[in-house]
């Protein structure tokens, strides 16, 4: 079936994202298991598996459309040097997220596309939960100290 073309750049977009994404993740889970805050670690590794998981569902969506999915390009992976702006950059990482999404699902409403208008915002969910959870976790940052909230990842 084919697509809108500007449905299926819209996905490639989200692609990039999420391929940026799981490696941000994968990165910052070796780094904070490098640096012995094992359960940090364990929470950006699942979501980099997460974010695999949404990679895999674009890239089906994209063949679906007898496209072909854009894997040779990533937005700059930022590296936070310590685990507090590791989390700061993520929680930024999956702002932009759902803005693209969101933004996304009003180009299908648009289009009359309305299967990718669902999966989009089902996406936008997920990575709301996201946003959440790093919010929550900054919060706990500024409210026991970054010292403390260290020692608790050991």
């Amino acid at each position: 079936m084919q697509g809108d073309p500007r449905v299926v750049e819209l996905l490639n977009e989200v692609l990039t994202t999420e391929l940026t994404a799981v490696n941000q993740y994968f990165l910052n889970s070796m780094m904070c298991k490098n640096w012995g805050y094992a359960k940090l670690a364990k929470v950006h590794r699942d979501i980099s598996m997460d974010e695999m998981r949404d990679t895999e569902a674009l890239i089906d969506r994209i063949l679906y459309f007898d496209s072909l999915p854009n894997m040779q390009r990533m937005w700059t992976v930022k590296v936070g040097e310590t685990a507090v702006e590791q989390m700061q950059l993520a929680l930024q990482l999956e702002k932009d997220a759902v803005k693209r999404l969101t933004d996304g699902v009003l180009l299908c409403q648009e289009v009359g596309d309305q299967g990718t208008r669902e999966f989009l915002a089902a996406s936008i969910r997920e990575e709301e939960e996201h946003v959440d959870l790093w919010e929550t976790k900054l919060e706990a940052v500024r409210q026991v100290g970054e010292a403390n909230f260290l020692a608790q990842q050991l």
